[in-house]
């Protein structure tokens, strides 16, 4: 797969090609890079773009789902289908350009270059963020149920949402701009591990206190309160989310992380080699995540039956 200009710095950094050609050379001789077929891109972006197109429909369409918790499974859907319609869109781009079908000036296939390289790395963004928010949310719920409706009010819901995109948007413009800087990637990789370091802190602490209340029931001998159920539902939903993102991201990360530490190394030059496969992961990711939505909700999973069969 062809990948534009910053994308393709990230998989061959520019200081290891005019760096230590002996290097290079030694890890050519037992590391290959890895090609994936366009098509398989092409398919999994497909996948991925009708998979969230139906979670978003679903809860736009079911009033039972207009909550600010769906809300933000809504954005966070959003920001899969970006990853999806930026690989097809790169892809389309690159195929219409090889084979003469599109001609352009190369001034505007820089302009759609970074376009589309801002749509990738404000999916990345917002992903990661609407996570975290998720993960707020759920602790919210968790640790001040009484409280939830007056904490996290719908006008606070919408201010958190536009808030991350408008993050997602600014950070991932500074990135296209100051891409060959390793202070940006710095910045990148720190932003993945505080969110991650968060987001494990708050479930760990969920399920102590979910714990804690399964033994008090067990003590006083009565039955299960419903909405604790459902929170630890949520919580065991949130965080099969977070192990399939950082599986699917770790190694992209991890790739950045290298790029910044030892672009030269003949180890680190045969890791940069699979950069496709972590692309690929990237975007199982995208599709991963709605077949979580669907099979752990069950209104959503109903609503989701209703869309495909346009029982509207």
């Amino acid at each position: 797969m062809s990948t534009l200009a910053p994308l393709r710095l990230l998989r061959e950094p520019s200081n290891a090609s005019e760096g230590n050609h002996s290097n290079a050379t030694v890890g050519a001789s037992w590391c290959q890079r890895l090609d994936i077929p366009n098509e398989l891109f092409l398919a999994l972006g497909l996948v991925s773009l009708v998979e969230n197109l139906l979670v978003v429909a679903a809860i736009l369409k079911n009033r039972n789902l207009h909550s600010p918790t769906y809300y933000f499974i809504c954005c966070l859907a959003v920001s899969d289908m970006l990853v999806s319609i930026s690989n097809l869109a790169e892809m389309l781009f690159m195929l219409l350009l090889e084979h003469g079908v599109l001609v352009m000036r190369p001034s505007i296939v820089r302009h759609m270059d970074s376009i589309i390289d801002m749509l990738i790395c404000s999916s990345v963004v917002s992903s990661l963020s609407f996570l975290g928010v998720i993960a707020v949310d759920r602790y919210i719920t968790i640790f001040y149920a009484l409280r939830y409706h007056s904490i996290m009010t719908l006008q606070r819901a919408v201010v958190t949402m536009a808030s991350v995109w408008l993050a997602s948007t600014v950070s991932s413009t500074v990135l296209i701009a100051y891409y060959r800087s390793n202070t940006v990637l710095l910045c990148l990789i720190g932003f993945f591990l505080f969110m991650l370091v968060l987001m494990l802190v708050l479930y760990i602490h969920m399920f102590a206190l979910a714990r804690h209340h399964l033994h008090s029931i067990s003590s006083q001998q009565k039955p299960p309160i419903a909405h604790r159920g459902g929170s630890l539902k949520g919580a065991v939903t949130l965080t099969i989310l977070l192990g399939v993102f950082f599986i699917c991201w770790g190694p992209f990360f991890f790739h950045l992380i290298l790029i910044v530490t030892c672009p030269t190394n003949p180890f680190c030059t045969c890791f940069f080699s699979y950069f496709n496969l972590f692309l690929i992961l990237i975007i199982c990711n995208s599709v991963i995540d709605p077949l979580i939505y669907a099979f752990r909700s069950q209104e959503l999973r109903r609503t989701l039956r209703e869309v495909v069969t346009c029982s509207w």
